[in-house]
């Protein structure tokens, strides 16, 4: 196997390599304003650890992998064109309304909860670019009011007249009936061919989104829309690069669904959070290797800090409508929480509470951290990382930067420690007990909000600095277990490389399948299977059009369901994509019995109100060939104690107030079931593992590690 994944981040470019047995991973800054540049950087140090040279590399690669935050940087730096949408006369404003809450989608709590200063953001369409035309279709599909196509003329003159330069139409119903959605991209088209209007992208909302809900399908389709020009420029630019360097297959990009696709088969929304979403797919792999049960994934980089859930059984986390930005979409996305908790965040005094603030701004990496020395005045959490001892100067990412401790210990005095009255060790204490804290409580809400117990997971660590805060965080949250997983640094350009080619298509529907008044089951069998069979030949279509044949495409049925009309949904994955017999239909219900009752407890099943399937999800894939994990972790037999670190030096810890001596280890001189005693620091190339006071490291292959905490030494609780 020889493959390229990549995961190009709002700091850094991670570059992963498969040679056949050989794993190569680098790092290098992401370069904005030119990604390819960034991971040329990248896959050139990767290839020089090979002694192999470019155009072999490309040559005989079976793929090239992207995750990319392309998408997300052009929305929140609002580049996009002029949109005009076309809806359903009568429904016009729906997307300036939004919903109720829809000021605070998006903003931090504080700000949610802030009514009197609420405002809603900025759209992305005005008002004046919103057209209705007169149709109407029913809630089954049926044909109310013919479509006006003299009338749809006419809007789309005048939208084209207000400046339009993208289109989106999204009419009323379009998800089970979307014939007046096609019928208006003719109407377009034949009106503004492209010798007269250019090439104006057209994004019909029932083709983004396949579930109703007219203002998250709407607003999923302009957010596609604004982002298309940018996406397509940036992948292309990366996919020309591929070809001017000998490599001929198709680019593939990392989809927020948790698979991957060819570029000319990708939507932009589904690019977005992409990186984050791979490194949870490798944690799902992980975890089923190496039987580690529960797993919440922490990817702290450097500009944030990315949770997922990983749970056995078989659940599916997925946001039914994740939050873009400011924005609700309609598209199934992993689910996933970020918080502003990177290295590269802010750190500041609060003046109202006089203490410190952590994010959720970032240096990112141009300037980047004071301790960087190119500019950057404001003090990160890398800073405090470097003044408490655990960064080396010298020797931080892989010596490509050299940091100054004496810039970050005069700024760090001069933002946090002049204002509280401490000096910079001490704010830095503040500031690295603020972060993980911050991180923890991420972790422990998300966590309880979904019914689980944080003492009932594994902690995975990984990014750049998961395994230098993993111990603070677990400490937080009352975490017994941290595993640092091989590649920690990389892990979601890792991820990417494990990656199925994966489609998903989805429909709403409104099964009951036990009704609590009549006592019945669900019988039409026929219908319910009817859907499944229209959402995999959806599926295949996708894959056969990429080249893959039809015996290698396989289906995963998924259905998201809940008891009555409680908002508590569970998305269930079945065993079998078809239900014949009302003994399959008990099966169906006793699985989500389980789910539902390891979720928020035994006994909390409610199947007196009423059973019912919401929607109906297909993912089609192609399975590839992964990674093997499963030796990657150190057995008990093989434990044994370090040799002695290589040099010795003094770090500050939260709730030490003394200075302590702190053993420093070269990961590379160290061998698979090594222990190393806290407090420690074991560094490597690319991340830097802290063992703090009470804690334990037990090495494994590829830099993974054990974290456990300890009673006593050599006592793990």
């Amino acid at each position: 196997m020889e493959r390229v994944s990549v995961d190009i981040g709002g700091t850094f470019t991670d570059c992963f390599l498969v040679w056949g047995d050989r794993y190569v991973s680098a790092k290098a800054l992401t370069t904005h304003q030119n990604l390819a540049l960034g991971f040329n950087a990248a896959l050139g140090q990767a290839i020089e650890q090979l002694n192999l040279t470019l155009e072999q590399v490309m040559g005989e690669v079976d793929s090239v992998r992207y995750a990319t935050t392309l998408g997300t940087n052009a929305l929140i730096e609002r580049r996009g064109p002029t949109i005009g949408v076309i809806t359903t006369a009568g429904f016009e404003s729906s997307v300036p309304l939004s919903r109720g809450r829809g000021y605070g989608e998006g903003l931090p709590d504080r700000f949610r909860k802030d009514l009197p200063m609420a405002q809603r953001p900025e759209p992305i369409v005005p008002i004046p670019l919103i057209a209705g035309v007169r149709e109407r279709l029913s809630e089954t599909g049926e044909v109310i009011m013919a479509l006006d196509e003299e009338d749809v003329r006419a809007q789309v003159r005048k939208l084209v007249d207000r400046g339009a330069q993208a289109f989106v139409v999204s009419l009323v119903n379009s998800v089970v009936n979307p014939a007046h959605e096609l019928r208006v991209e003719e109407l377009i088209r034949s009106e503004y061919p492209e010798h007269m209007l250019g090439s104006a992208p057209i994004i019909l909302a029932h083709l983004v989104a396949g579930r109703k809900g007219e203002y998250a399908r709407t607003s999923s389709a302009i957010v596609d829309a604004f982002l298309h020009k940018a996406m397509y420029l940036g992948l292309s630019t990366l996919e020309l690069n591929l070809r001017d360097n000998g490599h001929e297959r198709p680019m593939q990009v990392v989809h927020n669904s948790g698979g991957m696709a060819q570029l000319n088969s990708t939507d932009a929304l589904q690019t977005l959070h992409s990186g984050p979403v791979a490194g949870i797919g490798a944690s799902e792999h992980l975890a089923a290797e190496t039987d580690l049960g529960n797993v919440v994934c922490s990817d702290m980089g450097g500009t944030s800090f990315d949770i997922g859930l990983v749970v056995e059984g078989g659940v599916k986390f997925y946001d039914f409508n994740p939050v873009i930005d400011r924005w609700m979409v309609n598209i199934p996305m992993v689910h996933l929480v970020t918080l502003g908790a990177g290295g590269g965040s802010v750190a500041r005094y609060d003046r109202l509470r006089r203490t410190v603030a952590v994010g959720p701004e970032s240096a990112g990496s141009d300037p980047g951290p004071a301790c960087y020395d190119k500019g950057g005045r404001d003090v990160t959490v890398t800073d405090a990382d470097l003044i408490l001892g655990y960064l080396e100067p010298d020797n931080y990412a892989g010596g490509q930067i050299a940091l100054s401790e004496k810039r970050a210990t005069r700024l760090f005095q001069r933002n946090i420690g002049k204002p509280l009255d401490i000096d910079a060790v001490a704010a830095a204490k503040l500031v690295k007990q603020k972060v993980d804290n911050d991180m923890a409580n991420g972790i422990a809400q998300e966590l309880r909000a979904r019914g689980y117990e944080p003492a009932n997971f594994t902690l995975l660590a990984y990014g750049g600095n998961g395994a230098l805060h993993a111990c603070g965080i677990a400490d937080a949250i009352g975490i017994k277990k941290v595993l640092v997983p091989p590649f920690s640094a990389i892990f979601s350009a890792v991820g990417a490389g494990n990656m199925d080619q994966l489609h998903i298509h989805e429909r709403s529907v409104y099964l009951q399948i036990y009704d609590s008044v009549t006592r019945a089951l669900l019988s039409d069998f026929d219908g319910f299977n009817a859907i499944v069979e229209q959402l995999e030949e959806r599926g295949r279509l996708d894959l056969v059009r990429q080249g893959y044949g039809e015996d290698e495409i396989e289906h995963r049925l998924e259905l998201d369901m809940r008891y009555g009309n409680q908002l508590a949904q569970t998305a269930v994955v079945v065993g079998q994509n078809r239900i014949t017999r009302s003994s399959e239909l008990l099966e169906l219900i006793a699985l989500f019995g389980r789910d539902y009752g390891k979720r928020f407890g035994e006994g909390s099943q409610a199947p007196e109100a009423g059973i019912r399937i919401n929607t109906v999800r297909v993912a089609s894939f192609v399975r590839a060939p992964k990674l093997a994990f499963s030796k990657v972790l150190p057995a008990p037999e093989t434990l044994r104690p370090a040799p002695e670190p290589a040099e010795r030096k003094i770090c500050h810890f939260i709730g030490h107030d003394a200075p302590t001596e702190t053993g420093f280890y070269r990961l590379e001189s160290l061998e698979p079931g090594h222990v190393v005693e806290g407090p420690s620091v074991v560094i490597s190339e690319s991340t830097t593992f802290l063992v703090e006071p009470g804690w334990r490291l037990s090495v494994g292959e590829y830099g993974a590690g054990w974290l456990e905490r300890q009673d006593k030494v050599g006592e793990t609780q």
